[in-house]
């Protein structure tokens, strides 16, 4: 059985299942036991992490590639230094970042799947978006590669290892630079394979290289050492796309040449400008890269593309014939004026002509992508702030201002409005309302007052709706409920039984009825309440009402004349003889 206790660095992030190992780190998954979420964790190598100047280096860096936030590249979100697990007792620097689910391209590409030219283009779109932003943050990749840029499960872009590579570049340990040149020698720029000083162009070659490979299915130049690949990047030409996929039009080939070229000069001079060119085709507009001139027949294609001392070839075509020779000296003329037709225009021009900036305030960010690609300029960097009065997804500002005159593939940075700011409903509960009011007007609230009834005093704020202390939009409408002050108990004595507990009850009380027959008035009748009329007691208290059962007695009826009985006497009375006599 096996017990291992799980590896815990920084003191809170558990080391998972390995992701990846490469010539200078491992990655592994891993969970933060702070937050409770899944990160990836990398750990450079502990013969790497052993040179001083290294470490300070790349713990420089790494805290700038923590400071980049943009949805296609890798959030960084932590790093530091743990005691190496070997023993060794080195200090050994790691990263933690977002853990991206999903496949690298180089993993896509090596399934020998192809990928549409569209969707090519937009993957590298995405990379160079990455790119453009961290070159604005001073920060240069150096390692572009399919191994470092990952598709999520929905399409997305995710570019990798920001800073590292400066990191590595920028060392003075020869082993560690090595390893650096041999990882990548496949997209090495031609300034880096001659160990120059490189910038932001050379991350716009290894992108083109990227592309050629995403169009193609292999990078442009292949050999059999890194050393004869870096000799090509920087002495050969590269040959168009189309020619391993003739289906690729012209504007592809222009694109990828174009950030392909040997001299910083002729390239791309900023992610943003190949982005800008990308976005043109995708559109169905005209690129600004040189579309490549037809190719014109080449007798002896070998002898150009052949790495042979130049001597060489001319004392092989010293035993030709003369009309050989004219043959190729008349095909020889005939490129020199394709050539000449279409270069000339180009050597004499000093500079491209600026172009006007297009006024994008106001307009929806689709829009304004629009207006500024049509006028041949790139879209900067997008920031987006709230804003009272701009509605949501407008343009608030931009930069350079508009009718500013700027190069070709200049970048128009915008500001885009996120709606109105939010702000807190103030407390204003037991405020007067006509207080309460005015508050929130200078807040910039529209109120609504509305009454209610509430033992409150009178006036006093009882509620608002949104309640106080949300969180609502600049602007938004409040509705404050105030006290209409106690309601005052009602007169109802000498009202009808059924007339009072109305009363009562409208009143926001509580009627109770006791029965009286110690009255004269009439049976219904209230004569007496509790508490008597204009008091002010809370809202659903009882008031006692006293009703009369008082049934006014009928009257005895008046006696009618009728035969008075005879008052007996002592002497009796002797009836008539005639009354005597009948039977």
């Amino acid at each position: 059985m096996n017990n291992q206790q799980p590896v815990l660095i920084g003191g809170r992030y558990e080391l998972g299942e390995l992701l990846g190992r490469g010539g200078m780190a491992e990655v592994r998954k891993g969970t933060d036991t702070r937050l409770g979420r899944v990160v990836a964790v990398k750990r450079l190598r502990t013969d790497l992490a052993s040179d001083a100047t290294f470490q300070a280096r790349f713990r420089r860096e790494a805290q700038s590639a923590a400071s980049l936030n943009h949805p296609a590249i890798v959030a960084v979100y932590d790093t530091g230094e743990e005691p190496a697990t070997d023993g060794s007792g080195i200090s050994q620097p790691y990263i933690v970042m977002e853990y991206v689910a999903g496949r690298t391209l180089r993993d896509i590409l090596r399934e020998g799947r192809k990928i549409l030219p569209e969707r090519a283009l937009e993957i590298t779109s995405g990379v160079l978006s990455a790119l453009d932003y961290s070159h604005r943050a001073g920060i240069i990749h150096r390692d572009i590669k399919p191994g470092n840029v990952m598709l999520t499960p929905s399409g997305d872009v995710k570019v990798m290892d920001f800073g590292i590579a400066r990191a590595i570049s920028d060392a003075s340990s020869t082993m560690t630079q090595t390893a650096a040149v041999v990882g990548t020698a496949q997209y090495l720029s031609p300034e880096q394979a001659r160990g120059e000083t490189v910038d932001s162009r050379s991350d716009v070659y290894s992108a083109g290289c990227l592309l050629y490979e995403l169009l193609t299915g292999r990078p442009p130049f292949v050999g059999d050492s890194p050393v004869a690949v870096a000799y090509q990047h920087v002495r050969e030409p590269a040959t168009p796309p189309s020619d391993h996929d003739t289906e690729l039009p012209p504007e592809i080939d222009a694109i990828v040449l174009k950030a392909l070229a040997k001299r910083l000069e002729d390239r791309y001079q900023s992610a943003a400008a190949m982005r800008s060119d990308i976005e043109r085709y995708l559109a169905g507009r005209p690129v600004q890269a040189p579309l490549p001139p037809p190719m014109a027949p080449d007798p002896q294609p070998t002898a150009a593309t052949a790495v042979v001392p130049p001597a060489t070839a001319y004392q092989e075509e010293e035993p030709r014939s003369r009309t050989g020779l004219l043959v190729l000296l008349g095909l020889l003329l005939i490129v020199l004026i394709a050539g000449a037709a279409y270069l000339l225009p180009r050597l004499f021009e000093s500079a491209p002509d600026q172009v006007p900036v297009p006024n994008v305030i106001g307009k929806t960010e689709k829009q304004a992508r629009a207006l500024i690609g049509d006028a041949g300029l790139a879209v900067g960097a997008i920031e987006r702030e709230a804003s009272s009065d701009v509605p949501t997804g407008r343009v608030i500002t931009q930069s350079p201002d508009p009718d500013a005159y700027r190069d070709p593939d200049s970048a128009v940075n915008l500001t885009i409005s996120l709606g109105k700011p939010q702000v807190e409903v103030p407390f204003v509960v037991g405020q007067d309302k006509d207080e309460a009011e005015a508050m929130l007007v200078d807040q910039g609230f529209v109120v609504k007052l509305q009454k209610e009834e509430s033992d409150e005093d009178k006036n006093r704020v009882t509620r608002t709706e949104p309640s106080q202390g949300t969180t609502v939009a600049e602007g938004t409408t409040i509705v404050v409920y105030y006290s209409d002050g106690r309601e005052k108990v009602p007169d109802v004595v000498g009202k009808q039984q059924a007339q009072a507990e109305t009363a009562i009850t409208n009143a926001g009380f509580e009627p109770r009825v006791i029965n009286s027959d110690d009255t004269t008035e009439p049976a219904g009748t209230v004569i007496d309440q509790s508490p008597r009329a204009g008091e002010t007691p809370s809202a659903g208290s009882t008031v006692t009402i006293v009703v009369s059962t008082y049934v006014e007695p009928t009257e005895t009826p008046a006696p009618t004349e009728t035969a008075t009985p005879p008052v007996p006497t002592d002497t009796p009375t002797v009836p008539p003889p005639a009354e005597r006599r009948r039977p």
